[in-house]
């Protein structure tokens, strides 16, 4: 069995590559996820709490890590 790893893609993404990245771990449109942390974030703010969660602990894609002299590997 493969298992596949989520990473952040910020560089495809509107602010963390958080949405972005989810999609294309489950392949879904990324907008469906953007739509869900909206929904969540208005209802209680659980959605914000989550999203600043996955930003903080979810690693960024390794081809879209800068190297030092700023330009994506």
């Amino acid at each position: 069995m493969i298992t596949k790893k989520m990473y952040r893609i910020p560089s495809e993404g509107d602010l963390a590559g958080v949405c972005v990245g989810l999609g294309e771990h489950l392949a879904v449109d990324p907008i469906i996820f953007r739509i869900l942390f909206i929904m969540f974030s208005i209802s209680g703010g659980f959605g914000i709490l989550v999203y600043l969660f996955m930003w903080a602990f979810v690693p960024v894609k390794p081809s879209d890590v800068e190297s030092p002299d700023g330009e994506a590997n």
